[in-house]
């Protein structure tokens, strides 16, 4: 009997990340700033993890830049988003963005979109007439497109 048991958890491991990395949005389905639905926008979909362990997803970075704002009470310990081409959190301060200005985005005017590896991005960019930045630059960009966009 344990031998079984030791076999099904060897066999149900690979399963464990993937099923990890979607649990972000079965505890969130829906954007608390806007109502989009995260998995429908599961390329941009971002969370924050916030030091008195409290968490908010949303649909974008617009949203995330939203939240942040009225959030200033609280400190952010991780911020995540979705690699564009896989769908996989990952830290927004390691991802390559691109942001590709008249391009339509998620809830703006101009497109801003996260990749994991630097040459995605680079490929992106070019096929959308984008600019790879840092996250700082597209949080930059997010904030003076609240004011363009609304």
């Amino acid at each position: 009997m344990l031998k079984q048991l030791a076999i099904v958890a060897l066999l149900t491991v690979p399963l464990v990340p993937r099923a990890m990395a979607q649990d972000d949005v079965a505890a969130a389905p829906s954007c608390p700033h806007c109502g989009m639905d995260r998995e429908k926008f599961a390329t941009s979909r971002m969370l924050i993890e916030y030091e008195d362990a409290s968490t908010v997803g949303t649909c974008s970075i617009r949203c995330a830049a939203l939240d942040l704002a009225i959030s200033l009470d609280k400190t952010p310990k991780a911020v995540k988003v979705a690699d564009m081409t896989s769908k996989k959190l990952v830290d927004a301060d390691k991802a390559f963005w691109v942001v590709s200005a008249g391009k339509p985005g998620v809830m703006t005017r101009n497109a801003k979109w996260a990749f994991a590896d630097k040459a995605a991005a680079e490929a992106w960019a070019k096929q959308s007439s984008g600019t790879v930045v840092s996250f700082d630059e597209a949080m930059r960009s997010s904030y003076l497109d609240m004011h363009e966009d609304n």
